[in-house]
C-alpha cells in the first residue's frame, strides 16, 4: 500500500506520463511533495526513477510553464 504522500507522487507522475510533457511547475511540485516529510521512502524512489528514466529517454517532455 502506498503512503499517502507517494500516492499523491504516483499521480502526478501518472498524469505527466499520459501528458508526454512535464513542465517545470508539475517538476518542482513533485520535488517538494517527495522532500515534504524530508524523507523519501522507497516507493517514491521508485516513482521519481521513473519519471528520470523516461525524461532521459523522451518519454516525457520537459516543457517551460
Amino acid at each position: 500500500m502506498l503512503s499517502k504522500e507517494a500516492a499523491k507522487l504516483k499521480e502526478m507522475i501518472v498524469k505527466a506520463i499520459q501528458d508526454h510533457e512535464l513542465t517545470t511547475t508539475e517538476y518542482e511540485k513533485i520535488l517538494a511533495l517527495a522532500n515534504a516529510d524530508i524523507n523519501i521512502d522507497p516507493q517514491e524512489r521508485q516513482l521519481l526513477l521513473q519519471l528520470h528514466e523516461l525524461v532521459s529517454s523522451g518519454g516525457v517532455k520537459r516543457v517551460p510553464g
